[in-house]
């Protein structure tokens, strides 16, 4: 990568340009331009002889073992600044470079089309973003960065090429690029860089994950913004309403010191609720909850004042390994997970994969349409086994803690009562061992697709408590993929539709007198927190650094008033009008 020189700019001062992108982490900064472009490999092809393709396999496998020891240097100098999420993605990167599909891709090249190791890299890595694209679903197309990075690691190694970084970041700036590789991501000197402005990119890319976690404002989807600007031009992001100033106004810096001003005041205010509980003025008390894939992440379950772990997604000791995990060691980080707790609940999630996690080695094989395929619960009953052993380690990390079960995408009661009965021939077979485990282990069922939310009086016969996956159910209620831009617009999770799901799986839970959560993205938004809290929902899961803000908006909320705003939304008749309601509020 280059980082350009700043422009000399002219006598008259440059006008100003306001472009609007996808906000990616909210927040304001104001800083000069760095910008970063990616260096272009020209990668060689050469036709190899026979006696030598030994050696350029050799050459591959000498360069994936250099590229092994660069990632884990990358992630064991994170350290103590890690933030959630980055490890995963090192962690990813390990696994795609250490994927035997991958190296026999590589290694088909090399012997069969006699080419050089750095174009079997090369052709290999299109190979798989090519099939990730044809899948049709932008998720997967998103991960196709990490194939990307990893790619290009490989090849520079190969060719000998040092990796590059701006020499210079002598001061703040923020930093402006067609895209960011994961590991690019990760580099960057985290007191120097104040926010991103990219081309490229959306609200599920690394760069924003990893933006939202240190909670620096980032842009995306700015089309050509990185053709448009030079390093030193002055540039002012608002990472909520996404937009991008080039240039900006005394009057545009007045403005936007002032929301960052007033930010700073109300997340500095919001510290002092950590211990306090979401309870209304007149006495309605919600449980705020966290959303976490691993253990180290109880830190920030701590940190922000959760009440418990609303969702522990167990999918991540999967993918993070990119192999089966087995029974002892599920046991012990469903173990380390409660007693790190300390008798707060601990809700784990079995395994959520299929859809957008593929696992070609452990059964899940690539799907038209993976989102309607295997995936989930399906998956763990055609696989009765995996199911089992992940079972009997939650019961036996329940003898640690309040420890519930959660079963996803559930669409019908047989799949329950059938899941149920491998749960209760699982409690048989921990009792038989003399194990400590809590064999009473209340149960619940994610409500993520309509036909779940139609019949969810059927289901609450079954279960001890529902959990709302508020992501997929606006998914499929809509019929639009959240992060697809010819279709994000139909994705309204304050539709009518989406709403009235939700109204009738609280009722069918309040009639059978069992809790309901709800734990997707709308969890977190204050806004839509009020409309649950109306509804009569007894739990809110979210990421941690939600909670202050939703804990704000629930205590300075009386029930009466949200409940009025409950009632209001359910006669509204379009998105537009239920956001309406709940800002006048």
């Amino acid at each position: 990568m280059n980082s350009e020189t700043p422009s000399n700019g002219g006598s008259a001062p440059p006008r100003p340009r306001v472009l609007k992108g996808i906000g990616g982490s909210p927040g304001v900064a104001v800083a000069p331009a760095v910008l970063v472009r990616s260096r272009l490999l020209d990668v060689p092809k050469r036709t190899i002889a026979a006696e030598i393709m030994e050696d350029e396999w050799r050459r591959f496998e000498r360069a994936r073992d250099d590229t092994r020891h660069q990632l884990m240097r990358l992630r064991e100098r994170l350290g103590t600044r890690a933030v959630n999420g980055e490890a995963a993605i090192l962690d990813a990167h390990l696994m795609v470079l250490d994927d035997e599909l991958f190296a026999a891709r590589v290694r088909r090249g090399i012997e069969e089309r006699r080419h050089n190791a750095e174009w079997a890299v090369h052709e290999a890595t299109g190979e798989f973003i090519r099939s990730l694209g044809q899948a049709g679903d932008a998720y997967l197309a998103e991960r196709a960065d990490d194939l990307i990075d990893v790619g290009r690691r490989l090849v520079r190694n190969l060719m000998g090429v040092a990796e590059e970084l701006p020499a210079h970041w002598d001061k703040p700036c923020i930093v402006v690029a067609e895209n960011l590789t994961p590991s690019e991501t990760i580099a960057l000197p985290r007191d120097r860089v104040l926010g991103f402005a990219l081309d490229r990119g959306s609200f599920t890319s690394h760069a924003a994950l990893i933006a939202r976690a240190l909670e620096i404002p980032a842009v995306f989807g700015l089309g050509d913004l990185s053709s448009q600007v030079h390093s030193g031009d002055q540039l002012a992001i608002d990472g909520r309403q996404g937009v991008v100033i080039v240039n900006p106004t005394p009057q545009d810096l007045k403005r936007l010191n002032g929301v960052a001003a007033a930010r700073h005041d109300v997340l500095r205010a919001l510290e002092s609720l950590r211990d306090e509980p979401a309870v209304t003025p007149d006495g309605r008390r919600l449980a705020l909850l966290a959303n976490i894939e691993k253990i180290d992440e109880l830190d920030a379950v701590a940190t922000y004042g959760a009440e418990g772990v609303g969702l522990f997604r167990t999918e991540y000791l999967w993918l993070a390994g990119g192999r089966a995990v087995g029974e002892t060691e599920q046991t012990e980080a469903y173990r380390a997970a409660a007693r790190g707790l300390n008798g707060k609940p601990l809700t784990i999630r079995v395994f959520d994969l299929g859809g957008d996690k593929f696992m070609g080695h452990i059964g899940i094989d690539r799907e038209s349409n993976p989102f309607l395929g295997l995936r989930s619960i399906r998956y763990l009953l055609r696989y009765p086994d995996i199911f089992k052993a992940q079972l009997r380690a939650v019961l036996r990390a329940s003898a640690e803690g309040d420890v519930r079960l959660l079963y996803p995408m559930i669409s019908d009661v047989a799949e329950l009562r059938l899941a149920n009965e491998i749960l209760t021939a699982c409690k048989r077979e921990v009792a038989a061992e003399g194990l400590a485990g809590d064999l009473r282990i209340k149960v619940g069922v994610m409500i993520e697709i309509p036909s779940a939310a139609l019949t969810a009086d059927l289901l609450a016969q079954h279960s001890d408590f529902f959990s709302i996956g508020t992501n997929d159910l606006t998914q499929y209620t809509m019929a639009a993929d959240r992060i697809n831009e010819s279709v994000v617009h139909l994705y309204q999770p304050t539709h009518p539709s989406v709403l009235r799901l939700i109204a009738l799986t609280v009722e069918a839970a309040r009639r059978r007198g069992i809790p309901v959560a709800v734990c997707g993205e709308m969890a977190a938004d204050p806004l839509f927190a009020l409309i649950f809290l109306g509804m009569g929902v007894d739990e809110l899961s979210m990421a941690p650094s939600s909670i202050p803000v939703v804990k704000d908006a629930i205590r300075r909320t009386p029930l009466t008033r949200a409940r009025e705003l409950a009632a209001a939304v359910a006669g509204a008749r379009s998105s537009g009008a239920v956001v309406r309601l709940c800002r006048e509020l």
